[in-house]
């Protein structure tokens, strides 16, 4: 809808899935990042030229749908976790390390702009030739192989990742401060260390190596797989 300001110029008045669709285009370009506060409620009104009505019913929804979390007197910031998964969060490899008094070191080995290959359109419901990141990195402790990470980034919801340097910090921080998730799926294995597993996480072919593999998801749009194997021995311990 099309009105006029006070001197005369003609500005959009939005409706509420106007608002709800920007601030979801803001979140996810990561101009408001993770725990991040957001405007209040009468400067986004200003902004978008409507009802403070209008942007509380965006929120709501935004809200609602655990991307957003509301505080009276404390404002509203995007969510780190969706709400119906808050006990769970996105680790970080670094704070993982140095909770063991290690001293962390992160190496980039690979990186490549591709069209994203059949397995993992099936896997995240992409479509075909949509073109995603590949990366794969190296995570030790003390100078020791602790993790290789093999990560997968669509560049149809996160286009900024294309051009984030991954040379000094590695995309599982990039992502956590950049991007919220609504959904993840999460799966634990044992995996045969490959020649090229054996030869990054020094240990021997085929040694059984502990293999988190993670999706995540904003609005049913899919943001990321990552494969994470972790050097022999490895124990991963949860308290709820």
């Amino acid at each position: 809808m099309i009105a006029l300001n006070d001197k005369g110029a003609e500005i959009m008045k939005a409706t509420f899935r106007h608002v709800k669709a920007d601030i979801m285009g803001k979140i996810t370009s990561g101009e408001w990042a993770p725990g991040g506060l957001l405007p209040n409620e009468m400067d986004l009104a200003e902004s978008y030229g409507c009802a403070r009505a209008t942007v509380n019913r965006a929120m709501r929804e935004l809200a609602d749908e655990g991307v957003v979390e509301r505080r009276r007197k404390a404002g509203t910031r995007v969510r780190q976790a969706p709400l119906r998964q808050a006990r769970f969060s996105i680790p970080i490899v670094r704070a993982e390390i140095e909770e063991q008094n290690a001293a962390y070191r992160y190496t980039l080995i690979s990186r490549a702009v591709q069209a994203a290959p059949h397995w993992l359109c099936a896997r995240l419901s992409l479509d075909q030739g949509t073109q995603v990141l590949h990366l794969t990195c190296m995570h030790y402790a003390d100078g020791l192989p602790y993790q290789f990470e093999d990560r997968w980034i669509s560049l149809s919801i996160l286009p900024q990742a294309e051009e984030a340097d991954f040379s000094t910090l590695g995309p599982n921080e990039w992502l956590v401060s950049t991007v919220p998730f609504s959904d993840a799926e999460i799966a634990f294995s044992a995996t045969a260390a490959t020649p090229e597993l054996a030869e990054y996480l020094g240990c021997a072919q085929d040694e059984a190596l502990f293999t988190v593999e993670r999706s995540t998801w904003l609005k049913e749009e899919a943001i990321t797989f990552v494969r994470q194997t972790f050097r022999p021995g490895h124990r991963m311990t949860t308290r709820y």
